[in-house]
């Protein structure tokens, strides 16, 4: 059974939980690892992204990877190539903010699908609707891959790990931690009585609304599978939220 990991690099934590979790099936696990420049609207942060190979390989090796997978951009992406549409999906939330982003993402990961042809891939749940745009893409396509979502993995403070949290100065850091605090106690409200999603979003912005230079952009409800807003939420549901910390914006979910 061949298990693949697709990256950006970069590798933290986070992706070393999913390489573990992977080699729990005890077979051939590969990491991948591409800076895919259609997930970029910004050349400039194309250019600025971490790339740090040489830790990577370490990483991902320590993890438990057989390989480490370095494709090149002609590999990929031969001249005249045509860009995957991830659907309905990608046009609400991060796909409203990011136009083309997941056209980028479900782009690259069919192609790196089919170069590996796994028998599963595994990806993160701290990017919930990537995962769900990837399950409905592969699906959609027929593609015989197990799309596998893994637990988000989170620093001592509960905050989810990011590559974009080492732009935080650590008493931002500390702060940016309410945002799980706070979708914890939403659960709890939903799970223990019936909650409209009006009221949560609510409870979110007064929570939150206490710290200085935060923003936030979008906090919803939504059906776990297909995304789409719900009034009420139950078993099922998804609580997202994408917060702005000065210049930083942080995306976190948590699932009833």
């Amino acid at each position: 059974m061949t298990v693949l990991v697709p990256t950006m690099g970069a590798l933290h934590k986070g992706h070393q939980a999913l390489i573990k979790r992977a080699r729990t099936l005890d077979k051939d696990v590969i990491v991948s690892i591409f800076v895919n420049p259609l997930q970029f609207e910004n050349k400039s942060d194309l250019e600025t992204y971490p790339r740090s190979p040489e830790r990577d390989i370490e990483i991902a090796t320590i993890a438990g990877a057989n390989e480490v997978w370095f494709p090149e951009y002609e590999d990929l992406y031969p001249e005249g190539f045509k860009t995957l549409s991830a659907g309905s999906l990608s046009n609400v939330y991060e796909g409203a903010s990011r136009p083309g982003h997941f056209d980028g993402v479900a782009t690259v990961v069919v192609k790196l699908l089919n170069a590996v042809m796994p028998d599963a891939a595994y990806f993160g749940r701290k990017d919930f609707q990537q995962l769900a745009v990837i399950r409905s893409v592969v699906r959609d396509l027929n593609i015989r891959c197990e799309v596998r979502g893994v637990p988000t993995v989170r620093n001592e403070m509960g905050l989810a790990l990011s590559s974009r949290n080492s732009r935080l100065s650590p008493y931002r850091l500390k702060q940016a931690s309410i945002i799980y605090s706070i979708l914890i106690e939403m659960a709890n409200m939903a799970r223990n009585s019936e909650t409209s999603s009006l009221t949560l979003q609510n409870h979110f912005k007064n929570g939150i609304q206490s710290i200085s230079a935060v923003k936030v952009e979008y906090v919803d409800v939504v059906d776990s599978d297909s995304l789409v807003p719900v009034a009420i939420a139950q078993k099922g549901t998804t609580i997202c939220v994408a917060v702005w910390f000065d210049d930083v914006r942080l995306i976190d979910n948590i699932s009833i």
